[in-house]
């Protein structure tokens, strides 16, 4: 329960045993508890979305009324303006992800928020600055949260905030990627990757682009995957193959003009793993961020010693936990700045808090696939 403490919901947990949760999918809210005036400064009452255990995220979530939480002095009180579902957030509650906060917890890992209300020691934030927690940090799925002041990087206003509340988990999976594990030419080269149709893969594409370096992109055979190949041509995307287009005898005589790939990204797993390692030239280097098709990599003897190719794995996380602060956060302005811009693109779902249920089935693949699905407060 410690790592919880700082968020609001957390500090008022003590309180939830007297308050009635209920499920997602039924009417009514849980009533707020009546507390006396205190003189210090509190937040406002907050929503939030809560799981006592985890399991299946459309079971164990629910939607609870928290009471208000003490701002102390180096404290920041937000409220939340948007904030997204991701992967991560599911497996997180599921429980089956590397690091999560212990349960009860609330949802969330990233997100924007506004600046409500500021402790008597907080100096660089003021209310109504944007602010996003930087690194991400759990407990954003709630209407107000509060934290201590280093938690909260201000961002500039004028960025859309559907990007606001998405930009520090995938777009900087993307750029961390290309910078952190082969030096590519400004110019002439290229690089292979599944996915290609997440948002960390149109990341990709685009900040590929930006750089003058080529891409080839892998997608899955389903319907609708003639749209989906215009839709990353659009934003830059050299060659699209299918995976059935790709079992051919040499991949790379699909290639055409484009240089052999030094760098690959993989986050599905199994043969489309191999494809990504077919394209790659001698001595490239496939790194892995995900896992998909929860299938295993096979890689031949012949990659190992006749290609020399390297497999390295890349977690965000494990990123910022280096003490990064202060990079990520230069990062993060440098993203938003082009998404603000319009040079970095990616679909989202806006969804009021109160529909949380729909967007929760949305992100659960119960409707097909569907944009990434950002709550709004």
């Amino acid at each position: 329960m410690t790592a919880l403490m700082k968020s609001v919901g957390v500090r008022a947990m003590k309180l939830l045993s007297s308050a009635v949760n209920f499920r997602l999918n039924q009417c009514g809210e849980t009533p707020i508890r009546s507390l006396r005036s205190f003189s210090t400064l509190r937040s406002p009452p907050s929503k939030a979305i809560v799981y006592e255990q985890h399991g299946s995220p459309d079971s164990v979530t629910r939607l609870v009324n928290l009471p208000p939480v003490e701002v102390r002095d180096n404290d920041v009180c937000v409220k939340m303006i948007a904030a997204p579902i991701n992967p991560s957030d599911i497996n997180r509650i599921e429980g089956v992800y590397p690091v999560r906060p212990p349960v009860p917890a609330i949802g969330g890992y990233e997100g924007v928020g506004e600046v409500y209300a500021v402790g008597s020691k907080v100096n660089a934030l003021s209310p109504g600055d944007w602010v996003i927690p930087s690194p991400p940090s759990s407990g954003t799925w709630q209407t107000f949260v509060v934290k201590e002041e280093s938690v909260w990087h201000k961002i500039d206003k004028s960025c859309p905030m559907e990007y606001a509340a998405t930009i520090t988990v995938n777009p900087l999976t993307a750029l961390r990627m290309l910078e952190d594990f082969v030096s590519l030419a400004s110019a002439g080269d290229s690089l292979v990757q599944n996915g290609a149709t997440s948002i960390v893969g149109q990341c990709v594409i685009q900040l590929a682009r930006l750089r003058g370096i080529s891409t080839i992109n892998i997608i899955r055979d389903r319907a609708g995957s003639d749209e989906a190949r215009e839709n990353l041509k659009a934003l830059g995307a050299d060659q699209v193959f299918s995976e059935s287009q790709l079992n051919v005898k040499n991949v790379k005589s699909l290639l055409g003009e484009l240089p052999e790939p030094a760098l690959g990204f993989n986050c599905v797993g199994g043969n489309a793993a191999s494809l990504v390692l077919k394209f790659l030239r001698e001595g490239g280097t496939m790194v892995t961020y995900g896992g998909m098709s929860k299938k295993p990599i096979t890689v031949s003897t012949t990659s190992f010693i006749f290609k020399d190719l390297e497999l390295k794995g890349f977690w965000l996380q494990n990123w910022l936990s280096l003490g990064k602060v202060r990079e990520c956060r230069e990062m993060i302005d440098y993203l938003l700045g082009l998404a603000r811009d319009g040079k970095l693109k990616y679909e989202t779902e806006l969804v009021p808090f109160d529909e949380f249920p729909v967007a929760l089935d949305k992100a659960l693949g119960k409707v097909g696939r569907q944009p990434k699905q950002v709550i709004t407060f």
